[in-house]
This record gives structure tokens, C-alpha cells and sequence, in this order.
């Protein structure tokens, strides 16, 4: 072994490395990935995901590995994720993934071993060349689609997030449940890590695409292409109604109002006009009566007319707790001064009254002062917005200004 090939290894080991590699049927292959491998990373576990061709008798002639079998094919994402936990059980910092059908070349790994000494803690994932000769016109549109879905679900962007040559953390893995056991596990795990905010990285690896008639996949494109799908759009659900308020309540809490002010306006150079106007229209949305989409719409019209959006969506925020209850109850009050008969409806009394009405059978009745009621908020709340709009763009327009001409001298 040269001098070369040792200080790589002995980086590795140095780095707590190890690398995984789940194979299902690449008997023809899995050898020499492993043969491959071991002169870049000592350490080796391989996942025999139920092969029932002679990859267990190949795997047996490497007395240098772990190995796990499993009796029945449970797939790629259950087969990593018992690889990535093993290697944490093992005391293992990191651990690199890559496939046994012998597409990735087992000389980048040096590249992620570099990577993660720059930036420990992070993710590191193989960006291959997507407009490479050879690489099949489904599997350049699937990771454009792909990487689309990513960015919208995590604010990265990475060229390639269906890559399976990756490096993983394993501290913020271990404990980490997962709910997708195919080919999907790979877009959950990549999505929820950087959900925990642990830093997604990418460097450049070469692949190598054989001809057609001696390509080895398991990937169902109808089935598993729907599973994907699938698991994006929960996905993206979970970033629309949970993330990004969190993201946001986060960033609003750990900023005072006049200093996002000052940042904003630095770093996109708006007048006091504009941003009193993003967060005017911020506070209007969060109170606007569209409970579970506030943000998703101011997202989408702040875009349309030019506003910043940071500041539109931190604004539109009003309407978390505990500011909920707060806005139902002077919505129902401003709006009881222009729907006839409404003015006290919250109170006791009217409560009382009502349930009097649908006790005593008079349901019609009772609908019909719920119909008003319902009114009476749908028109208060949107007058309630307008107010703290115009509030909201005063308060924050004499903020700038003052910042403005604090900044000139």
C-alpha cells in the first residue's frame, strides 16, 4: 500500500468513518464496491437486503466487514436505515453510504472525508454530473423534480438529492424515527436533517452509467416514483404549517422588530415605504380569516407584488397563539357594529340564549344567529386587519425613517 492510500485511511479512522453498503441482487458487483472501498475506509458494514442470488456467499469471503442479513427483501430505506443505526451501536462519528451496483467510484471518498473535516457535523451529499453522457433522460428529469421539491421543503438547493453516495451524521440519526422503507427514505432523511438545521453540503463525484443491456435496478419507476410523490407532498405540508412558522417565530423571537427592520432594509436596500408596506400587508394576512393557509397566500401575493417576503411572513405571524384569542374576540366586536343585531353576541346573555334555542327545538332560529355570527367575524376580522394594517405600516415607517437618518450620520 502506497503512502497515499494509507494517509487516506488513516484519515478515516482518525474521522470515526466507517461506509455502508446496502446491496439487494448485485452479486455480480458487490466484490469489487467492497474490494473498492476497504482501500479508502477500514471499517465496512454491508446490508444484504434478502438477496437470493450468490451475494451471500460472496460477502462471505470478506472476513474484514460486518454484515447484516436480512431473510426477506425489506427494501433500500429499511436496509439504511438498520446500516446507519448499526454503525452508531458500533461508535461510529460518520458514515458513508454508497450503492453496490458499482455506478459510484469508491476513489471520491477522500472528497467527503475532506469535506466533513472542513465542516464537521454536516451533511455531504455526491452531486453527480446530471448532463453527463450516458446518464438517462428519466433520471435527469426525476432529479431536477427532485431537487425542486428539496428546495421548496428546506430552502437548500442542491444539484443532486437523489444521489445515494452521501455522509451522514450519525449523532442526529441515531435517535431519529422514520416512517419510508423504499427508495423515499432517502428524500425523508435528507429533508429532515435539514430541518434540524444540521448543514447540507454537496461536492462533485463521478458516476459511471454501463450500457443499458447490463444495468441492475431495482427502482419500480411507476410505484416508487408514487411513493416519492407522495412523501413529498406530505412533506411539503409539514414544511407549509409547521416549519417555516417555526423558522419564523424563531427568527422574530430571537430579533428585536426595530433591528429585522434595519437588516431588511440594509441588505435589500428598500425604503421606509416598501418595508412599512410588507409589513403592513404581513399583519393584514395574519388576521384575514383563512386560518391554515395565512402564510402560504401571503407568500404568494407579497411575490406578485414585489414585497419582502421575510418580512411579510414574520408579520403575518400575529395570528399564532397567543394572539389567537385576542383577534377572534375584537373580530367578533368590530364586526358587531355593522351587522344588525350582533353587538353581543359573545356575551353571556346571547350564549345563554342561544343554547335555549337548540334546546327548545328552535333550531332555525339558532342557525340563523350562528349564520350571523359567522358574518359578524368574516367582516370584523377583515376590518381588524385593515386597522392594524395601517398601524402597522405607520409604526414601522417612522422605525425606518428614524434608522435611515440615524445611518447618514
Amino acid at each position: 500500500m502506497d503512502s497515499s492510500a494509507q494517509t487516506i485511511l488513516n484519515k478515516a479512522e482518525k474521522l470515526n468513518v466507517c461506509v455502508v453498503i446496502p446491496t439487494y441482487n448485485n452479486a455480480s458487483t458487490v466484490t469489487k464496491v467492497i474490494d473498492d472501498v476497504l482501500r479508502y475506509c477500514p471499517s465496512v458494514i454491508v446490508v444484504n437486503d434478502g438477496s437470493d442470488d450468490d451475494t451471500a456467499s460472496r460477502l462471505k469471503k470478506h472476513d474484514n466487514i460486518t454484515v447484516l442479513t436480512f431473510e426477506h427483501n425489506c427494501g433500500k430505506g429499511v436496509a439504511l436505515r438498520e446500516g446507519l443505526r448499526k454503525a452508531a451501536s458500533m461508535g461510529f462519528d460518520y458514515a458513508i453510504t454508497i450503492d453496490s451496483d458499482g455506478q459510484h467510484f469508491a476513489g471520491d471518498i477522500p472528497l467527503f472525508i475532506d469535506a466533513i473535516k472542513k465542516n464537521p457535523g454536516s451533511v455531504v451529499v455526491g452531486a453527480r454530473n446530471i448532463r453527463a453522457d450516458g446518464m438517462p433522460a428519466k433520471n435527469t428529469f426525476a432529479n431536477k423534480f427532485s431537487n425542486f421539491w428539496y428546495k421548496l421543503e428546506t430552502g437548500v438547493s442542491l444539484p443532486d438529492t437523489q444521489s445515494g453516495y452521501r455522509l451522514y451524521p450519525l449523532a442526529p440519526v441515531k435517535n431519529m424515527k422514520f416512517f419510508s422503507s423504499k427508495y423515499e427514505f432517502e428524500v425523508e432523511i435528507l429533508v429532515r436533517l435539514a430541518w434540524k438545521n444540521i448543514p447540507v453540503l454537496s461536492v462533485p463525484v463521478r458516476v459511471y452509467y454501463p450500457p443499458e443491456e447490463e444495468r441492475i435496478s431495482h427502482f419500480r419507476p411507476l410505484r416508487d416514483f408514487t411513493r416519492i410523490s407522495v412523501l413529498n407532498s406530505v412533506l411539503v405540508l409539514i414544511t407549509i404549517l409547521w416549519i417555516w412558522p417555526r423558522d419564523i417565530v424563531n427568527y422574530f423571537t430571537a430579533h428585536k422588530l426595530s433591528a429585522i427592520i434595519r437588516e431588511q432594509i440594509t441588505n435589500h436596500n428598500e425604503s421606509p415605504q416598501k418595508a412599512a408596506s410588507a409589513v403592513g400587508f404581513g399583519l393584514f394576512m395574519g388576521i384575514l380569516p383563512v386560518w391554515g393557509f395565512q402564510m402560504l397566500l401571503a407568500a404568494f401575493i407579497a411575490h406578485l407584488l414585489k414585497l419582502n417576503k421575510a418580512v411579510v411572513l414574520i408579520a403575518s405571524n400575529i395570528s399564532l397563539p397567543p394572539m389567537i384569542p385576542f383577534i377572534i374576540y375584537f373580530s367578533y366586536r368590530i364586526g358587531g357594529l355593522i351587522v344588525s343585531g350582533q353587538n353581543n353576541l359573545l356575551t353571556s346573555q346571547s350564549l345563554n340564549m342561544l343554547k335555549s334555542q337548540v334546546s327548545e327545538g328552535d333550531f332555525y332560529t339558532a342557525l340563523e344567529q350562528l349564520g350571523l355570527g359567522f358574518w359578524q367575524y368574516i367582516a370584523g376580522s377583515i376590518l381588524l386587519g385593515l386597522f392594524a394594517a395601517v398601524a402597522g405600516w405607520i409604526i414601522t415607517w417612522g422605525l425606518a425613517e428614524v434608522y435611515l437618518k440615524k445611518r447618514k450620520i
